[in-house]
């Protein structure tokens, strides 16, 4: 993630050359933000991010070689610390939830206006998750999860699941950390991650629909260092 004394940096991977070079050139026109690489497609995204490590990828969703959800989902499995920030005309709800579940920080409508670009940037190189406002409702209540699944939260990751399973345990998140072999922060993501797609406003409300759902173990365990 960016270093609060630098720049972000961010790579932008999107098809169309004329809309690569006008999103380039609002990037570089805004304080604090640094392009340190462009892409085509998903392909080239990823290559590009192994070589520039740039904070934040603004990822289009419709790229040929590679389409911008599995270009996603590649980029945080081999990258964890980059964050994705989808920039795409598309606002369907499979559209957005595929870019979620694949990993991605934030999504953001194209024609968005510079203040809101340059403010989600800053929330997702911060590790925030950011959806458009209109588009965030719709999708908190597609993901709201039924009471009886044969998979607790399939909108889940299996290391988000793990992770809700030890909250409702009372493990704290430097014991959750150390259980999974994370860094605390990359536990505080997952979290932020797990509260949007669960619809709950944090930590109390997350617990509780763990625990009615059968995740962590019955009793809850003394909350460790």
């Amino acid at each position: 993630m960016a270093s609060p004394a630098g720049p972000i940096r961010v790579l932008i991977a999107d098809d169309h050359p004329v809309v690569r070079r006008g999103m380039s050139a609002l990037l570089a026109s805004l304080d604090g933000v640094e392009v340190v690489a462009e892409a085509a497609n998903g392909e080239e995204a990823l290559r590009e991010a192994q070589l520039s490590r740039p904070d934040v990828v603004v990822m289009d969703i419709q790229m040929p070689a590679l389409d911008g959800v599995e270009a996603t989902r590649r980029m945080t499995a081999l990258l964890p610390d980059v964050a994705v920030l989808v920039v795409t005309m598309f606002e369907d709800d499979e559209t957005v939830m595929s870019a979620m579940r694949a990993g991605a920080h934030g999504y953001l409508l194209k024609g968005a206006q510079q203040e809101e670009i340059l403010t989600t940037l800053r929330a997702v190189a911060a590790g925030q998750y950011v959806i458009t406002p209109g588009v965030a409702a719709r999708l908190l209540g597609r993901l709201s999860p039924a009471p009886a699944r044969a998979v607790p939260f399939p909108e889940l990751t299996d290391r988000e699941r793990e992770v809700l399973d030890r909250l409702a345990r009372g493990y704290s998140n430097a014991r959750v950390a150390a259980d999974l072999s994370l860094a605390e922060k990359t536990v505080s993501n997952r979290l932020s991650a797990i509260f949007l797609k669960l619809g709950v406003s944090g930590r109390t409300e997350a617990v509780i629909m763990a625990r009615e759902h059968g995740l962590g173990g019955g009793a809850p365990e003394a909350a460790g260092p």
